[in-house]
């Protein structure tokens, strides 16, 4: 099983692409509640160089509610990360955790609808992204 659902936009920016995802991610009931520039990070930190790349932790309060209630240690894998990268070729590439397989580590099956609705708006976001 594949962790992840992803897309390549052509013909954008890296920024236009954040602002994409971003606006998808809203339609669907999703903020994003950190954002995190990889690129940016690796050269304070250790002083190299990365593609421009930034995970943004998506988060739809009204799933997150609904799976803390049924597994309060949930939180360690919230929020959803979705990825935006620049690659070799100039190309944008999204990707976003699918989260059937990031919750079938808690083995609670009362999660199990939940993940599948949350699953559903990730491959919705990343299809309208074409």
């Amino acid at each position: 099983m594949s962790y992840y659902f992803n897309t390549t936009l052509k013909n954008t920016s890296f920024e236009d692409a954040l602002e994409k995802v971003t606006a998808e991610l809203k339609k669907e009931g999703f903020g994003v509640l950190t954002e995190i520039d990889v690129k940016e990070t690796l050269k304070k930190k250790i002083d190299v160089e990365f593609k421009k790349y930034k995970i943004l932790g998506a988060c739809n309060p009204h799933f997150a509610h609904k799976a803390l209630t049924k597994e309060d240690k949930i939180g360690v894998l919230l929020p959803c990360n979705v990825v935006v990268e620049e690659n070799d070729n100039g190309e944008i590439e999204v990707s976003a955790v699918d989260p059937i397989a990031s919750m079938q580590a808690a083995e609670n099956e009362d999660l199990r609808g939940i993940a599948t609705e949350v699953q559903e708006k990730m491959k919705k976001i990343i299809a309208n992204l074409k």
